[in-house]
C-alpha cells in the first residue's frame, strides 16, 4: 500500500526531483539531502522523498513545510521482491509529474531506476554516498545487488572518490563517467561565533567538563563508525590524562554495545552519550579534538562540519582525502594500536594547552580558526554553491 502525504506548495512549472532514501532520520545523507532541499525552495526545482520506512521520521514535517510531498514503499527484503517491484510500478506509473530519480539508495537502486525509467521518468540518478558495506551477508548482498549500477542508471554521481570506485569500479572513474559531489554543508552554521562558543561552554557546564580535555565524536553507533576502537583509544588516554572525557553525539543500533564495554573497560563515567542532537554545531564547541576512526565511508560531513568549526581532527586512513580541505586533518592507520592513536591525540592537547600558554607560535600556522567559507566553496562543500550547480545539473538534463 502506497502512503501519500502531500506537501505544502505547487509543482506547476517546477522539475520535480525524487529523493530516493531509506527514511528522513537525523543521518548523514538525510542531514546533506535536506540542507539541499532548504537551498532548493521557492526555485524552480521540487524535492520530493521517497521513503522505505513507516515514519514518521525526525525531518518529515520540515519536509512538508518546505514543500516537498513523501512517499512511502515497504522496505526490501529480498524475499519480498516481486511486491516490492509491483508497489514501485504502481507508485511511478500514479506520479507521471516526476522529472528526475536521484537514488541514494544504492542497494537496491539497480531495481528501482529501472523500473522509474520505464515508467516515463525522464532521468535517473544513482547517488554513491558510501565506499563500503555492512559485514557479513547484508553486505555481500548489497555488493550483489549494485554490481551492475552502471547500466542502470542514466547518471552515475558520488560523494568522494573512493565511493565512486567502490561503487562504479576504476574503469568509470578514470574515464571520468563519475559526476563526484562532495557532502556539502551549511558553512556559516558552523562558524564559531561568540554566540556557538558560549553555547559550547554551556554543554561543558551541563556536562560537567569545564577544564577538561573532551575528546569527541559524532555519529550514528555502527559498524562503520568503529566505537570500539574509539573506546579503546579514549582508554589509553585515561591512562596519561586523567581528566578526560569522550563525548559521544549519536544514537544507533549498537549503542548499547557500546555502553557495556565502556562499563567493560571501567571508564564509563568518564563516557557522555549526548544522544542525537539536531544542534550539533553546538557540540564541536564543546570538543578540543574529533577522533574519527572509521572502518569505512563515502565523505564524512562531520569531518567536513568539524573543520568549519576550526576543530583537530583525527582521522583514519580509510576515510577519503577529499575531506581533508584544512590541515586541521591528521590521518592515521587503523593497523596502529589504540595506545599510537592516543598518543597522538594528546600531542593535540598538548599543541591546544601551549597555544592557551602562547609558547608555541606554529599553533598559528596550524590551529588558529581562519574563515573557512573560501577553501570549503572552493572545494565544493558549500551548500549555497552546490545547490545552485544542482540546479544547472538538473535542467542540463532535461
Amino acid at each position: 500500500m502506497i502512503k501519500d502525504q502531500e506537501g505544502i506548495g505547487t509543482l506547476e512549472k517546477k522539475i520535480v526531483v525524487l529523493q530516493v532514501l531509506s527514511c528522513l532520520e537525523l543521518g548523514g545523507a538525510e542531514s546533506r539531502v535536506m540542507d539541499l532541499c532548504r537551498e532548493m525552495k521557492d526555485s524552480e526545482v521540487q524535492y520530493d522523498f521517497l521513503l522505505h520506512d513507516a515514519g514518521p521520521d525526525y525531518y518529515e514535517e520540515e519536509a512538508a513545510q518546505l514543500g516537498c510531498r513523501i512517499y512511502r514503499v515497504p522496505r526490501f527484503r529480498f524475499l519480498n521482491y516481486f511486491s516490492y517491484c509491483r508497489a514501485l510500478r504502481q507508485f511511478f506509473m500514479e506520479h507521471p509529474k516526476i522529472d528526475i530519480v536521484q537514488g541514494h539508495m544504492t542497494s537496491t537502486a539497480a531495481i528501482y531506476l529501472p523500473i522509474a525509467k520505464k515508467c516515463g521518468v525522464k532521468k535517473t540518478i544513482a547517488h554513491v554516498r558510501s565506499a563500503g558495506v555492512d559485514p557479513g551477508m547484508k553486505g555481500k548482498l548489497t555488493k550483489w545487488l549494485r554490481r551492475n549500477l552502471d547500466k542502470k542508471t542514466d547518471h552515475m554521481w558520488a560523494c568522494s572518490t573512493e565511493a565512486a570506485r567502490a561503487v562504479y569500479g576504476e574503469k568509470h572513474v578514470d574515464a571520468g563517467d563519475v559526476r563526484i559531489l562532495p557532502n556539502a554543508i551549511d558553512v556559516e552554521k558552523f562558524v564559531p561565533t561568540e554566540d556557538l562558543k558560549e553555547a559550547g561552554r554551556e554543554i561543558r557546564r551541563k556536562y560537567h567538563m569545564e577544564g577538561k580535555f573532551v575528546v569527541g565524536h559524532v555519529g550514528r553507533f555502527h559498524y562503520a563508525k568503529n566505537h570500539e576502537f574509539l573506546l579503546n583509544v579514549f582508554a589509553e588516554i585515561l591512562k596519561e590524562q586523567k581528566d578526560a572525557v569522550l563525548l559521544l553525539v549519536g544514537e544507533g543500533s549498537l549503542m548499547k554495545d557500546v555502553r557495556q564495554q565502556a562499563e567493560g573497560l571501567g571508564i564509563s563515567d568518564q563516557v557522555i552519550f549526548a544522544g542525537r542532537q539536531s544542534a550539533v554545531e553546538n557540540y564541536y564547541q564543546a570538543m578540543d579534538v574529533l577522533v574519527f576512526p572509521s572502518r569505512y565511508e563515502g565523505l564524512p560531513g562531520t569531518v567536513v562540519e568539524a573543520q568549519a568549526a576550526g576543530l583537530p581532527c583525527v582521522v583514519s586512513d580509510t576515510v577519503t582525502r577529499d575531506v581533508a580541505v584544512t590541515e586541521l586533518v591528521d590521518y592515521e592507520s587503523l593497523n596502529r594500536s589504540p595506545k599510537e592513536w592516543a598518543v597522538i591525540t594528546l600531542a593535540h592537547y598538548e599543541e591546544i594547552r601551549n597555544r592557551k600558554q602562547k609558547k608555541f607560535d606554529r599553533w598559528d600556522q596550524r590551529y588558529v580558526w581562519q574563515p573557512p567559507e573560501g577553501i570549503l566553496k572552493t572545494n565544493g562543500f558549500d551548500v549555497k554553491e552546490q545547490a545552485a550547480q544542482l540546479r544547472q545539473l538538473y535542467r542540463d538534463m532535461l
